[in-house]
């Protein structure tokens, strides 16, 4: 009986992720073409004349008109369009404001150039003493940088997200002293949050296992004990 529950639980494992994987890219691709379909004339809608659905499609077809949208902003003659456009979206004092802000926000995000979100760290919140999971947003800046500077010198803004949902969260101004910066990639730190501390990165493992390489007794110390260490006396 112990075997059949283990059989039962290894293929449960195996499973599990496969479906929920395959449920959300289907629920995605079905999303995607209710609301491209619908656009596309009957003469190039397949579905208008084969006997059964094509899944899809339309996303086929979102992916190759941002591409060519892309292709075309990337001449004079469109950029010339897209600048107009803008001017026109400038005049509408509502559109006007949630527009460049979010053009703001995709292009930091989507910036090569950008560390934005591409580094994890640890920070004392909501007290001392206890500690949360941060993604490293940007430096402070503007009125918020000269006000908070004042007091606690230079600031980097962190995002803390949420347990299971990493969507929502909170924007912190943290003084960069008190940002331990972890080598922990945003993947695993994504797994950590989600599973609410289950999934956890294998990083003694691997420090353990560079500290064999470089004939060393211990592993590297975390964010933070080295800095304790130091300020500890010498053993007389």
């Amino acid at each position: 009986m112990m075997r059949l529950r283990n059989y039962f639980l290894t293929g449960f494992i195996v499973l599990a992720p496969l479906a929920v994987t395959a449920w959300l890219a289907w629920t995605f691709i079905g999303w995607v073409d209710s609301w491209v379909k619908p656009y596309i004339p009957a003469r190039y809608n397949p579905d208008f004349y084969l006997p059964f659905p094509v899944p899809g499609f339309g996303l086929i077809v979102a992916l190759f008109l941002i591409t060519l949208i892309g292709f075309l902003t990337a001449n004079f003659i469109g950029r010339s369009i897209v600048g107009y456009g803008e001017h026109l979206l400038g005049q509408m004092p509502l559109v006007r404001s949630i527009y460049r802000g979010l053009k703001q926000i995709i292009e930091t995000v989507l910036s090569d150039k950008s560390n934005t979100f591409k580094q994890v760290a640890l920070v004392q919140y909501p007290r001392k003493g206890l500690w949360a999971l941060v993604f490293i947003a940007t430096e402070a800046q503007g009125e918020v940088k000269q006000v908070i500077e004042r007091e606690s010198g230079d600031t980097i803004a962190v995002f803390l997200p949420t347990t299971p949902n990493p969507t929502s969260g909170f924007l912190l101004f943290v003084p960069r002293s008190d940002v331990h910066i972890l080598d922990m990639t945003v993947e695993d730190a994504a797994k950590l949050i989600i599973s609410a501390g289950l999934v956890s990165p294998e990083y003694q493992a691997k420090t353990q296992a560079l500290a064999e390489q470089e004939g060393l007794e211990t592993p590297p110390a975390l964010p933070g004990e080295a800095k304790d260490m130091r300020n500890k006396p010498a053993a007389e």
